[in-house]
């Protein structure tokens, strides 16, 4: 008798081998049995049978960047991650996070999380109980909370830094004495062999606290970084994960430190427009790193890093005029006809607009931001853009995005194409994801919640290059399912999941492909102290389950909440 059967679907099973009709059995929570043509059994003697003709059978997907440091402490739903089939989610990344931390400077990592990550000061401050103090009693604190999926872990360099030094930590240009090496290696050490699935930091200098200080580990130098990579040698665990512009030396910096650690290394690889050829170099340096028995990935995404405007998101292009703020405490219908009708109002916005260093940015950035309807096109021709449109209808391109955001009742939102786009389509994307050496990540699920709202990303990967692209390339859809499953599982040593086969963790989806889609993003108010975030979901989803219960029917939650915290191969679950 088996507790759970899955019959008559479409298995892609992330293996990358070509899908196939058959049979899925569970017992006890893993799978036991995946047969093609079918249990053969019609489902007698089994708790629950599943018909999922016609629909695809899927491993639940495992989400490898995210920023769920603080979230998972309040919100056993994982929102909105949940929502897009995914089952196990690792945050810690990019060097920010809440452990270790001593009493009285958590506002330090609040702060610094809310600069780099864009998540409310105040969320955090109301939402995070800070009942700890190490690494250690973190992941304690994590455990006892049950959840809809399952979560990990990873030492953040900014927080165990400022822990370590003191105010001192906060001073990129500050270098740890020969005690506070010491201590570094020996607190990372401790993080991973309690559970830590990895170490991260940030090497880049878009990423400041919200007071405006450049992250802490941005000039790490080579005593720091031997510090944290002897800690992991030490432990025997754990990814190297950096995020990084990746200027002149910067990956043989982080290729020598994984090398002693002996541990793998995970490098975030995204285009910027003002290096567009910057990503290929690295990939090739990560390519190199292979060659020479250096375990080394690229985490790429699938869609534009789309910054999300709008009259109540986090960027708004008329947020810092005067004449605005005279109307912004209107309820947002009435606020839309105002900018629509009243006409000095609009004079003013359009024509006597501020002469600071927001208005010139969000002036450039109209050259690359597009009108985001229904049809929820990421990957729009640069003749449609805001500019390129009010110029062929002779209109100031601030006209037309008072025009756009103004419609209806005020919600509607313009995508700004702020990284991945340099070319104005997604061909380089479609080359990172080609690539043997590249993984899926960078949806930062949890983190930017007024401005990007790519924690979707999964359910795109799949509606957009297997089934709907039109622009370019698209790829099978076991190639993609696998790059999103068993390839981001096995990166951070979690070979018990991301594969429907027997023995495996009975994390799994069952999809409606044909219906598979998304939701326009929105901006609502249901975060700690009535914060706001941007919120897309899905449709398709028929069920998820994780550990063979599921939490997950239709779309809505079942109310059971199986995951757990996942410890890292030191300390197995």
């Amino acid at each position: 008798m088996h507790d759970l059967l899955i019959r008559n679907g479409t298995v892609v099973d992330g293996s990358g081998v070509p899908a196939f009709v058959g049979d899925v059995a569970v017992d006890g929570g893993k799978i036991t049995a995946v047969r093609a043509g079918g249990e053969g059994n019609g489902g007698a003697g089994v708790r629950r049978v599943v018909d999922a003709e016609g629909h695809l059978v899927l491993p639940g997907w495992v989400d490898i960047h995210t920023h769920y440091d603080g979230q998972a402490t309040w919100d056993p739903e994982m929102t909105p991650s949940s929502w897009h089939g995914v089952t196990t989610a690792v945050f810690g990344n990019c060097g920010v996070g809440f452990a270790p931390v001593r009493s009285g400077s958590e506002d330090y990592l609040i702060n610094l999380m809310e600069g780099v990550e864009d998540i409310p000061g105040t969320v955090l401050a109301e939402g995070i109980d800070f009942c700890w103090e190490s690494y250690p009693e973190y992941l304690d604190a994590l455990e006892a909370m049950p959840r809809v999926m399952d979560v990990a872990g990873q030492l953040a360099h900014g927080a165990l830094r400022f822990y370590v030094m003191g105010e001192r930590g906060a001073d990129h240009a500050e270098v740890p004495t020969a005690g506070e090496l010491d201590r570094i290696e020996a607190l990372t050490a401790e993080a991973l062999r309690a559970g830590a699935l990895g170490v991260t930091t940030s090497r880049t200098p878009k990423h400041r606290a919200a007071d405006g200080r450049l992250t802490p580990s941005l000039s790490a130098g080579d005593p720091e970084l031997a510090a944290v990579a002897r800690g992991m040698r030490a432990a025997g665990a754990g990814v190297l994960q950096v995020n990084s512009d990746f200027g002149a030396g910067e990956f043989q910096l982080m290729r020598a430190a994984a090398e002693l650690a002996g541990r793998p290394l995970s490098a975030l690889l995204v285009q910027m427009d003002a290096w567009p050829e910057r990503w290929r170099e690295t990939l090739a340096n990560i390519a190199a790193a292979n060659a020479d028995g250096i375990v080394a990935n690229g985490q790429v995404g699938c869609r534009p890093i789309g910054v999300l405007l709008g009259l109540d998101a986090t960027v708004n292009p008329f947020g810092n005029h005067p004449a605005y703020r005279r109307v912004a405490h209107l309820p947002g219908a009435e606020r839309a006809a105002r900018l629509r009708d009243d006409a000095a109002l609009r004079r003013a916005l359009i024509d006597e607009r501020p002469d600071d260093g927001y208005s010139r940015w969000i002036d450039y950035a109209l050259a690359r931001t597009y009108e985001f309807g229904d049809d929820l096109d990421y990957e729009p021709h640069p003749d449609t853009s805001v500019a390129a449109r009010a110029a062929a209808a002779g209109l100031s391109r601030w006209e037309l995005a008072l025009d756009l955001l103004a419609a209806g009742d005020g919600d509607d939102l313009l995508l700004y194409t702020f990284e991945n786009y340099t070319g104005g389509s997604l061909d380089d994307v479609a080359e990172m994801l080609a690539d043997e050496h590249t993984i899926c990540g960078i949806g930062d699920a949890g983190a930017h919640v007024g401005t990007i709202c790519d924690a979707a990303y999964p359910t795109f990967l799949l509606t957009h290059w297997a089934r709907d692209r039109t622009r370019g390339r698209r790829f099978p859809l076991e190639f993609l399912v696998n790059k999103q499953t068993r390839r981001t599982a096995l990166a951070y040593g979690l070979a018990d999941r991301g594969l429907l086969a027997p023995g495996h963790k009975a994390d799994i989806n069952i999809v409606d492909y044909d219906a598979l889609g998304l939701t326009r993003p929105r901006v609502v108010r249901d975060l700690p102290a009535g914060g706001k975030r941007l919120e897309q979901r899905s449709v398709g989803y028929r069920h998820t389950f994780v550990s063979g219960i599921e939490v997950a029917a239709g779309g809505e939650f079942t109310g059971e909440r199986p995951g757990g915290l996942i410890r890292g191969p030191t300390r197995p679950r």
